[in-house]
């Protein structure tokens, strides 16, 4: 392998590692403060529905035909709507995604069990199972919980997700890094 080769390869693993730290500390802070990053979550996603709003209006007059046309049109008012309301009700913002959320796992875990019952007896179908089981269950939590949850579940989740991200972003960086290192020995 050539030094220039080797010093990109260890510049990318640099990188990898790096990112994948910089992931976990700040799913830290996510979960350190909860409330603040469900509010910046809120905020970040009004303004990205409403320039996705001007996005979907330029590309409705690009479709053909009238139906595409006022569908894409509806869609980009609805965008505006939802974006313009994020941003100048961004508590009410909250709840909303917290109970999109709620209904969301709800319906990822029933599909994950019903999917376990036609797939029941391969290996590793028990997974599902389980799967289901706990995202149906935290389902029910959050919208329990929804008016007192809805001021923090979005900062935790995206918390732990930006851990188990940087985790594995890590883990998988330094298998690469050794399996590089076996093959070039």
């Amino acid at each position: 392998m050539s030094e220039a080769t080797e010093a990109v390869s260890k510049r990318a693993f640099g990188w990898g590692i790096a990112w994948a730290i910089l992931s976990i500390v700040a799913g830290m802070f996510a979960l350190a403060l909860p409330w603040e990053v469900s509010f910046g979550a809120v905020l970040v996603i009004g303004w990205v529905l409403i320039f996705s709003s001007v996005f979907q209006f330029l590309h409705a007059f690009q479709a053909k035909g009238a139906g595409s046309i006022a569908w894409k049109l509806l869609v980009a008012v609805l965008y505006l709507g939802v974006g313009i309301y994020f941003l100048i009700h961004p508590l009410l913002g909250m709840a909303t995604l917290t109970l999109a959320i709620s209904i969301f796992l709800f319906v990822e875990g029933i599909a994950d069990l019903a999917a376990y019952f036609k797939v029941r007896g391969s290996p590793g179908a028990g997974w599902m199972l389980f799967n289901g089981i706990i995202t149906v269950i935290l389902a029910l939590i959050i919208w329990r919980h929804l008016v007192s949850s809805a001021w923090y579940v979005i900062g935790i989740l995206l918390g732990i997700s930006m851990i188990l991200t940087g985790m594995t972003r890590l883990m998988l960086t330094l298998a690469a890094r050794r399996l590089r290192a076996v093959s070039s020995a």
